[in-house]
Formats: structure tokens, C-alpha cells, sequence
């Protein structure tokens, strides 16, 4: 039985579409002529067809589907062509028809099983059965792969190239890499510093940074003049004075003032020649060597030191991430204080060489200077092999980045693979289960069919179908078997000639529909006679005259009650129509509350805007403007000033129908203000206009409208129609209206 239908993107449905969801055994849907109702017989007629329309069959279980609209007609009515043999099981053995019964039994029993099975296996992409728990824990293990996902994309988005804007193929990726991925591990740190590297946008070489070499400085520094007091000759006699008075810087530098006169520069006394002689002689070539060599280890201490300072400074301003430039800035602030300092003690040595001086040490700032720029260089070299062998490192990397996803995350990961394990496994019994039922079914079917082969006959559908056409005063032509084997029908006239040419519109369709109504007991082959099946009525009564209508109604109706029955072969029933009376006829229940059915629904098609709409009701929404009238009665909360009118409508309708009634009997038989409002009440049916009759009109308060409506139901009391009036007002459940002559005749036809 079909749960659902969905009508979308054909004729003048939308492309979003409209369903008819929740649907049972009988279905009335009406609309006018162009609203959409033959689009959903199509539907359910050839899927297939429609693309973007969908049916939803009860357990997966697809029943044969059986349409009567103009399509119907047009393949099946061809004037020049014999109709197709309708097959019915006929007389036979009754050991024969018990295996029929049997081997039906077994195919319902094998279909039944198979819609079990496919109702715990579910529907592919559906969230019902086995294949939906798949769906679910994928749906959630994808959720959960997101997770980690953007966690890691800040760092590692290269990675993640190509599935990065997908949970499905994100987590087809980790399936992927679970399967495959052999990389080492490495941290999770070590990972986001290679990353920076080989992830980076235009990457290119780094230049090394420079070492510096202060063993030039380291000499100096152990220079033994710096610490030697640098004096004269010890055998001059002014040694001995120039050693006490410890002076010897001081005549050293006056020297160079005494050799411009004969006076002391400084004391002005005269001076012997021979004293400048002497201090001479007290300043000999050894002095002078010591003397030389201060100076120059006071100029190769200035020129290292600046180049140290200046390479130095260039490898703080050198712009990578191999060094620390903070930390290297502080170690050469401390070395060029100290390389300062240096430098003035070696300038003070200089001017007084008989000071002993000694520098502060460099070694222990310029260490730590030489091991940081070797460790950048080090990054650097290995940076630069990665740039030389860009495409490996990374690939190398994005395999260790999945290894490392992998290990933080295997928890989850087995827990779903477990998981998985057990449903696929599930899955698969299932469907190996589900492969040998349905094997078994067709073995079963076939069977079937080789069995209603011997028993079916095309014959009995004739004699029923003219059976009917006598009944119902159709006399000019009857169906009869044609072909070589007896296997069609054509329609002749009483003398023989073929008829199917000259049927007017109104016996084609009858003769249509009596041939689809018997298709229903039968099939158009020998064999798959008693399968189930679902039948769709679309505007069955066209051209049909009011007669013919109530035998169609009627016949229609049986097949409900055995939708509704659920014990024939007919399982569910689809009724679209436009025609008013049609759908009220056919619809009548006399046990139908104010709400539908169980086993019932109803809908209305309508064109909104030049789309088709569908709404559904729990009700049944097609009412003629009588029962609307008696509606208003009904209400409580009725218009007091329309009341009046309302009644007198019924009045008017009702009696009018009947005929012979005498009114002013009718009205003799109230007195008083009730006469009067009785005769108002009456008084658009003698007159027969629908105009205002001030010299009767009521003032309509609360309490006139109480006696209108005391009077209008003894007017049915008094005319002895209280009967019709209860119905009406809901007290009483309506008589059968298939009870009359037309009834009792098709009852004894069938």
C-alpha cells in the first residue's frame, strides 16, 4: 500500500512539490478540471516517468497499480482494434484451485517475509532499519572527524587539502589514512614547527647566518706586554731616580717638549745636554718593541672588535625565524660593553705602559653568541633542505600530521570501527537473507502462474460485462471473443457488425470502465491473476448520464468496502473527481462521524497563483449548498440577522423537491405569532421570489430566533419529515441511500 506520494517539478506542481503523506486504504481527492489530478494518476501509473516525484510504498512492498483516466482509455479503446482478453479464474478441479490458494499463501508469505526483512534492513538512504543505524553512526563518527578537523585546521590546513570543505570526505580520509598510514610519530609541536616551514606561501632558501671569530680578540686578551711594566734601561743612571720617583710615563711623554730648547718646559731651569741624552738612552729598543706592540694590540682589538660588532648587529637584523633576535640582542649589548671596556684599558695601557692591565674576558659572553648563531645556522641548513626537497618533506609530513590524528583520536576511532563492524555484518546477513527470499519468491510466482495458466478463461469477463450492459437498458451491442484463440473482445452490433466505431461518448466510457472494473478480478495475461493491487479512479463518470453514474458509484463503492475490508485482492483505493455529486455519492458513509475514517482520507487539489496545491482534511470537505445551509442551522453561533433566510431556503429546497404540499395547511396548523413566523417562513416558496417581504419581517433578537427555529422543526413534525430533520440536525444516522430499485438491481446482477 502506498504511504506517501510526492508531486513536484511536472505539469503545474512546483518543484519543491506537494505530498500526500499518511495515506490509507481509501483516498478521495478532488479538484476542478486543470488543477493537477491527473498528474498524480500518472504518477502512480509510471513512476518512473517522473523523475522528481517519489511513491512510498508500506514496508518497501510495491503493489501492481491499476489507472482508469483518458490515458486508460486511449491505449485500450482503439475503434479499428479488439480489446486484450481480460483472464478470470474459471471453472476447475477444486484440487487445482487449492493449490492456487497455496501457492498464493506462499507468495504472500514470501513477501511478507521479504517486506520484514527489508523493514530491519531499511530502505537505502532512509533512516529506518539496520542501513539507517549505519547512516546514523556515520553521520555522528563524521561529526566527531569535524571535530578534530577544526581543532588542527589553523595549523595544519595544507594538510587537509582537498577535503577540508567536506565531513563525508573528511572522514573517508581518515578511513583512509587508518588503513594505509605508516609514518613515524612524531609530537605534536615538532609537527606545527615543520609546518610553519614547509606549508609556508612562496618558500625560498635562507641565507646562513655569519660567525664571528674572536680568537684574534682572545690573543690580545692574552698579550703578556698587557700585564708587564714597560720601563727604560736599568744602567743609566737616571734609572734609578726615574724607578723610585715611579715617574717613568711622565718623562716619557715630557721627552718629546725637552728636545725644543734648553730650558724644561716644565720648571724653566736650564737643562744639561747631556740629561736629554740620557733619558734617551733610558728609553732603548726594548721599550720601544713593548711599546709597539701595545699599540698594536690596541688597533687589532679595535678593528676585530668593530667587525665582530658589525656582524653581529647583521645577524640580529637577518629577518628569519631561525634565531631569536630578543635574546641574541641582549648577548651582544653585554659583549660590546665589554669589548668597551677592553678597549679603554688597552688605551690607558698605551698612554702608561708601566701600568700592568688586564682586559675582561670574552669568552664566556662570546659562547653563548656562537653556539645560538650555530644553532640558526643549523635550522637553517635543514630549512633550506627542505626547500631543496619541498614535494618529499611535505609529503612526508602530511603522513606524520594523519599518524598523529590517528593516535590522539584512536578511541574514538575503534569505537566507530567496532561499531561498524557489527552493523555491516548485520547488514550483510540480511541481505544474503533478503537475495534467498526473493529468489524464492520468483521460484514461487512462477509456480502460481504456471497454475492459474489452467484454470484462467477470458469467456466469464464477457458474460458479465453484457450481463451488466442488459441490465442497464445498453441493447444495441455486446462484447464478444475474437482472435485465434479466443483471447480478445470486440464490440458488435446485434447483427454482427464491429460497433466500437459508431459507440457514442457516453457508451464508450461505460463500456471503458465495465472492461477496467473486470481488469481489476483479472489480468490482460494468463497468469497473475489473483496478485494484490491498488486501484486509481480518475474522473471515472465523464460523459455519463445520471443513471449510469449511480451504477458506476455503486460498483466503485464495492471495491472500497474491500480496500477497506483489507481481505481482497484490492488493498488500497485512490477516487479524484470533479464532479460534486460524484464525490458525495460515492463518498457516503453513513457511520462517518464529523471526522473522517480510519481507513480514509481526503484531499482537495486546487491552482494557487497557476500552481498546484494540495491540503488535506480531517473531514470530509465537500459539501453541497444544502448541507451547508442545515450547517448554519447547526451553529451556535449563528447570524441572527440571516437566520431567517436560511431557514427558508431549506424550506424551500425540501419541499420543493417533495412537491405536493399544501402550505397553507401547513401553516393552519399554528396559531398566533408562530402562524405568523410559519408563514414567513413559507412565504418565499409561495411566492416563489428570493425578494424581501417587509410586510413579514421579524425583528431577529435572540428569542425570535429560538421560535423561528422551534417553529422550522415542527414544520417537519407536522409534515411527518422529522425523520429528515434529525438527519439533518445530527440526531440520527441517514438511511442507505443504495437502497433503491437501481440498488437491488445491481445487487442481483452481481
Amino acid at each position: 500500500m502506498l504511504q506517501e506520494i510526492k508531486i513536484a517539478g511536472n505539469a503545474s506542481y512546483s518543484s519543491e512539490g506537494e505530498k500526500l503523506s499518511s495515506l490509507k486504504a481509501i483516498n478521495f481527492i478532488f479538484g476542478t478540471n486543470g488543477t493537477g489530478k491527473t498528474t498524480i494518476s500518472r504518477v502512480i501509473y509510471n513512476p518512473s516517468s517522473y523523475a522528481s516525484c517519489a511513491l512510498t510504498w508500506e514496508k518497501g512492498r510495491t503493489l501492481a497499480c491499476c489507472v482508469y483516466n483518458s490515458d486508460f482509455v486511449t491505449r485500450n479503446f482503439v475503434p479499428q482494434l479488439p480489446l486484450p482478453g481480460i483472464f478470470t479464474l474459471g471453472e476447475a478441479a477444486s484440487d487445482t484451485l487449492d493449490k492456487i490458494e497455496k501457492a498464493k499463501a506462499r507468495v504472500e508469505d514470501l513477501e511478507d517475509g521479504i517486506a520484514k526483512l527489508n523493514g530491519t534492513l531499511g530502505v537505502v538512504d532512509s533512516s529506518s532499519g539496520k542501513r539507517g543505524e549505519l547512516r546514523t553512526l556515520r553521520a555522528q563518527f563524521e561529526s566527531d572527524c569535524w571535530k578534530i578537523k577544526g581543532k588542527y585546521d589553523p595549523y595544519f590546513k595544507d594538510a587537509f587539502s582537498g577535503v577540508r570543505n567536506s565531513q563525508s570526505k573528511f572522514c573517508d580520509k581518515v578511513l583512509v589514512e587508518l588503513a594505509a598510514n605508516t609514518a613515524p610519530l612524531v609530537t605534536v609541536d615538532e609537527l606545527k614547527r615543520k609546518a610553519v616551514t614547509l606549508f609556508e606561501d612562496g618558500l625560498e632558501r635562507h641565507a646562513v647566518i655569519g660567525t664571528i671569530d674572536i680568537t684574534d680578540l682572545l690573543a690580545v686578551e692574552r698579550a703578556p706586554v698587557l700585564a708587564k711594566k714597560v720601563l727604560g734601561k736599568e744602567d743609566v743612571d737616571v734609572a734609578a731616580l726615574i724607578r723610585r720617583l715611579g715617574n717613568s710615563d711622565w718623562v716619557r711623554q715630557g721627552l718629546q717638549y725637552l728636545g725644543h730648547g734648553s730650558q724644561c718646559p716644565f720648571c724653566q731651569q736650564e737643562v744639561e745636554a747631556e740629561l736629554a741624552a740620557r733619558l734617551n738612552a733610558y728609553f732603548d729598543e726594548t721599550f720601544l718593541n713593548d711599546m709597539a706592540s701595545i699599540a698594536a694590540a690596541l688597533e687589532t682589538y679595535d678593528v676585530v672588535a668593530g667587525s665582530t660588532l658589525k656582524m653581529l648587529e647583521e645577524a640580529i637584523a637577518h629577518d628569519n625565524r631561525h634565531v631569536d633576535r630578543e635574546l641574541l640582542r641582549a648577548d651582544v649589548d653585554r659583549i660590546a660593553a665589554r669589548l668597551a671596556v677592553n678597549k679603554r684599558l688597552l688605551e690607558a695601557k698605551k698612554r702608561e705602559p708601566s701600568t700592568p692591565v688586564t682586559l675582561e674576558p670574552l669568552a664566556e659572553l662570546a659562547e653563548p653568541i656562537i653556539a645560538r648563531i650555530a644553532t640558526a645556522n643549523a635550522s637553517i641548513a635543514a630549512h633550506n633542505a627542505l626547500v631543496d626537497n619541498i614535494a618529499a618533506e611535505r609529503g612526508t609530513l602530511i603522513g606524520q600530521i594523519w599518524k598523529y590524528l590517528l593516535d590522539e583520536y584512536s578511541a574514538t576511532i575503534e569505537k566507530y570501527r567496532a561499531e561498524w563492524d557489527a552493523l555491516d555484518k548485520a547488514v550483510g546477513g540480511l541481505t544474503t537473507g533478503l537475495a534467498a527470499k526473493e529468489g524464492q519468491l520468483l521460484t514461487a510466482r512462477a509456480e502460481l502462474r504456471e497454475l492459474e495458466k489452467k484454470v484462467t478463461s477470458v469467456q466469464p469477463t464477457v458474460s458479465a460485462i453484457n450481463s451488466l450492459l442488459t441490465s442497464f437498458g445498453f441493447s444495441g451491442f455486446t462484447l464478444r471473443t475474437a482472435g485465434e484463440r479466443g483471447h480478445l473482445y470486440e464490440i458488435v452490433r446485434n447483427g454482427g457488425d464491429n460497433a466500437a466505431a459508431t459507440l457514442s461518448e457516453g457508451e464508450k466510457s461505460f463500456v471503458c470502465f465495465l472492461y477496467f472494473y473486470h481488469l481489476l478480478r483479472g489480468s490482460v495475461s494468463e497468469s497473475d491473476v489473483t496478485s494484490d493491487r491498488i486501484v486509481v479512479f480518475d474522473d471515472p463518470v465523464s460523459s455519463l448520464d445520471s443513471d449510469v453514474l449511480f451504477i458506476v458509484s455503486n460498483l466503485i463503492k464495492r471495491l472500497l468496502k474491500e480496500a477497506s475490508d483489507g481481505k481482497g485482492q484490492i488493498k488500497q483505493v485512490f477516487l479524484l473527481t470533479h464532479n460534486i455529486y460524484f464525490h458525495k455519492e460515492v463518498s457516503f458513509d453513513r457511520n462517518r462521524g464529523a471526522e473522517c475514517r480510519a481507513q480514509e482520507t481526503f484531499w482537495i487539489v486546487r491552482k494557487v497563483d497557476g500552481v498546484s496545491k494540495v491540503v488535506g482534511y480531517n473531514h470530509n470537505p465537500i459539501k453541497t449548498s444544502y448541507e451547508l445551509l442545515w450547517a448554519e442551522v447547526r451553529n451556535p453561533n449563528r447570524s441572527n440577522m440571516t437566520i431567517q433566510n436560511t431557514l427558508r431556503r431549506i424550506i424551500e429546497n425540501y419541499f420543493k423537491i417533495l412537491g405536493n404540499v399544501d402550505t397553507d395547511d401547513i401553516i393552519a396548523q399554528f396559531e398566533g405569532k408562530d402562524q405568523q413566523l410559519c408563514t414567513s417562513l413559507f412565504s418565499w416558496v409561495n411566492d416563489g421570489s428570493h425578494s424581501a417581504h417587509d410586510d413579514l419581517y421579524i425583528s431577529a433578537d435572540d428569542s425570535v430566533v429560538a421560535r423561528y427555529l422551534d417553529v422550522f422543526r415542527r414544520i417537519f413534525e407536522k409534515t411527518d419529515h422529522h425523520g429528515h430533520y434529525k438527519m439533518m440536525m445530527g440526531a440520527q444516522k441517514p438511511a442507505d441511500p443504495t437502497q433503491g430499485a437501481a440498488a437491488v438491481a445491481l445487487e442481483a446482477i452481481a
